[in-house]
């Protein structure tokens, strides 16, 4: 080579879209470090090695009894007898339900954004603990620097991105209870009851490793509060159950951890453990 020779090295273009900030993409890491049994990944879903992806899961009904098997495996390990089946797919149900349901609550709840996501965008891997989320479209405020983005849907305040929210979770899990209606053996009512306590129970759980119970309660209360007759057309928070389940004070005969809230839903749980009740049980606070 003489002296008199270029030699031009050039760095590999990065495509604008790997450039661009990607909003939601902050909570969703926050869910990993602040709970460790459940790491979000922002990639397109993932098959293989244990992954199951959102498709399969409302496809196939053999890839949803294999997310179930997990959770009857667990239930034998834990409770030293078998679960019923359709306890089984109950908790394989709320457990799937508890996690997803973060991709679109902890946004919400830190930076104002909710992601627009479908089934078809995620896939999970129970073994591991993993959750993927594939970005893209989102609603934020009006006001939020991240409006100019691609993908961006604006709302006009926070009761317009509280029904967003409401929303896309709907419209995420309405296949997904379908799906798992057959296993777990109940009716729409009872699915919504156990999404909503999904849903509320996840943040709220989040929202105290944050530091922030009390807020989280408060806007969890606010986010499910049932609508007044007068209110305006949308602000329904169906097909979740009305109401957020907290009580100020809690109940002084519950005397448990989540006494302070009474579940949409029961769990089955005392079909393994006929002593084992949860202090937010609607048999017990429903009578």
């Amino acid at each position: 080579m003489t002296a008199s020779s270029t030699v031009h090295c050039t760095t590999p273009a990065v495509p604008a879209a790997a450039r661009a900030p990607q909003p939601c993409t902050a909570s969703h890491r926050r869910i990993g470090e602040l709970f460790p049994a459940l790491r979000v990944h922002r990639t397109p879903p993932r098959t293989g090695d244990g992954w199951l992806g959102g498709a399969d899961l409302l496809a196939r009904p053999e890839a949803l009894r294999e997310l179930i098997a997990h959770d009857a495996r667990q239930g034998l390990a834990q409770y030293g007898r078998p679960l019923r089946p359709d306890v089984a797919a109950g908790f394989g149900l709320h457990r799937f339900t508890w996690a997803t349901a973060l991709l679109f609550t902890l946004p919400w709840f830190l930076e104002r954004r909710v992601p627009l996501l479908t089934p078809e965008d995620v896939s999970i891997r129970r073994s591991s603990g993993e959750l993927t989320a594939r970005p893209g479209a989102f609603v934020c405020l009006s006001g939020d620097p991240a409006a100019g983005l691609p993908g961006a849907r604006t709302a006009a305040g926070e009761a317009e991105l509280a029904a967003g929210l409401r929303a896309a979770l709907a419209g995420f899990l309405t296949p997904v209870l379908a799906a798992f209606r057959p296993e777990v053996r109940r009716g729409p009512h009872t699915l919504w009851a156990m999404a909503t306590d999904a849903a509320v129970e996840g943040l709220w759980h989040v929202g105290g490793l944050l530091g922030e119970e009390e807020r989280a309660r408060t806007e969890l209360t606010a986010l499910f509060a049932p609508a007044p007759a007068e209110c305006t057309p949308g602000a329904s928070v169906s097909p979740f159950t009305p109401g957020a389940g907290f009580t100020h004070p809690a109940p002084a005969d519950l005397g448990t951890p989540d006494g302070d809230r009474s579940r949409a839903s029961c769990c089955l749980v005392y079909t393994a453990r006929p002593e084992a009740m949860c202090g937010g049980c609607p048999r017990l606070t429903r009578g």
